[in-house]
């Protein structure tokens, strides 16, 4: 049986050195990029305006360039919801085994006032988290 895992993506360097780890580790593991659009941030410049029904994110099509170069397919997906319980919601509802994610993807005041995904991710999860540093 082969294990499921899931490396939410936000297009920053932390979320990409994920991805790498989770392809060159997780070698017969399915994986699935997910991507959490927060409409009160996009209205804010926080991600792409008008939801997850949207065209899905232009660096999903890096994530398919790094996932050819491991020789591996992932799949890719864009959910509405705030970061942190978009990822859980989805890893809960597709019996994921494991969530591979980057130790911050937000910086500044935005990362002040909404505090850390990954460490609200890690807390909340009923699956193990592996947090890969950028």
């Amino acid at each position: 049986m082969s294990r499921t895992l899931l490396v939410p993506m936000d297009d920053s360097e932390p979320a990409r050195a994920a991805l790498e780890h989770a392809l060159a580790v997780h070698r017969d593991a399915e994986i699935t990029v997910l991507h959490a659009v927060d409409e009160l941030e996009s209205g804010y410049g926080g991600g792409p305006a008008g939801g997850a029904d949207d065209a899905e994110p232009v660096f999903f099509e890096d994530v398919r360039s790094t996932a050819d170069e491991y020789g591996r397919p992932v799949e890719t997906t864009v959910v509405e919801g705030t970061s942190a319980d978009a990822i859980l919601e989805y890893a809960d509802e597709h019996s994921v085994d494991q969530i591979v994610m980057g130790s911050e993807g937000r910086s500044g005041v935005s990362r002040m006032l909404l505090g850390s995904v990954a460490e609200a991710v890690t807390r909340r999860a009923s699956v193990p988290v592996t947090i890969v540093p950028s």
